[in-house]
């Protein structure tokens, strides 16, 4: 699928991943819709990207409020073609100790927000994409879900961030089968160590020790990085039903 006048909703859209994502495809000329919380920096980055972006608040575990994201889409920029889910939570909490056993409701919300919120924006957006044209190939869409290598080398403490991670890896083969026969696309990308808001409060030198702990190139990964990942599903249309760790060899010790 080509970029250009393409139509992207992004989840998380407003920083790291999703931002960076955004300012690549702006660059090749496509069209965004930044959806998330922080109502400051998505306007902030609806209006770098000028007439090309669109920033609208919007909860992904709420159901009608990415109903009504999803229709900002097609009501601004007339169609919705790809989404890329990057919105998501992170935590750590040991399944017990010796202040008891670990609170259900953190599970629940880092689960509620990673796995629920995407396949909550992949259902929806799949809907607004059966109404596309389909072109070279029968496409008409393209998914792309952020998991993590969490997702299959999970830490001490990670058991909801793991679960919800391993719940997207887990779902992308069946939704890229539920989807073939409309003509859309499903893959999800698992990233290492990124240097996003999520590694923010973390101290420089333990930032530089986990960088250091990475095979090659031995460093936290950028996320233009991501992006140029999420340009090459979009652009190739061979590529479904696959997770793809961009993780630089890296395979996670237990703590």
């Amino acid at each position: 699928m080509d970029l250009k006048q393409r139509v992207t909703l992004i989840t998380g859209g407003a920083s790291g991943l999703g931002a960076a994502s955004a300012r690549m495809l702006a660059e090749a000329q496509g069209r965004v819709i930044l959806v998330d919380l922080d109502d400051e920096k998505g306007e902030e980055l609806a209006a770098e990207l000028g007439e090309q972006g669109h920033y609208v608040r919007a909860d992904v575990t709420s159901a009608e409020e990415m109903e009504a994201a999803v229709a900002a889409a097609v009501d601004r920029f007339g169609r919705l073609e790809i989404v890329i889910n990057c919105a998501g939570i992170g935590g750590s909490q040991r399944v017990t100790g010796k202040r008891g056993p670990a609170p259900l409701e953190w599970f629940s919300k880092i689960v509620q927000v990673n796995l629920i919120g995407t396949f909550n924006t992949t259902r929806l957006a799949a809907t607004a994409m059966l109404e596309n044209e389909p072109g070279e190939d029968g496409e008409r869409g393209v998914i792309i879900n952020t998991a993590s290598i969490a997702a299959f080398d999970g830490q001490i403490g990670q058991a909801a961030y793991s679960a919800s991670k391993g719940g997207i890896a887990g779902m992308t083969l069946p939704i890229a089968r539920d989807l073939a026969r409309h003509g859309i696309r499903n893959v999800t990308i698992a990233p290492g160590l990124f240097d996003t808001p999520l590694l923010s409060r973390v101290p420089d030198e333990v930032r530089a020790e986990l960088g250091a702990s990475v095979p090659h190139p031995s460093r936290l990964g950028v996320p233009p990085e991501y992006a140029l990942l999420v340009r090459q599903i979009i652009e190739n249309r061979y590529l479904n039903g696959e997770v793809i760790r961009l993780d630089a060899a890296l395979r996670m010790a237990p703590q």
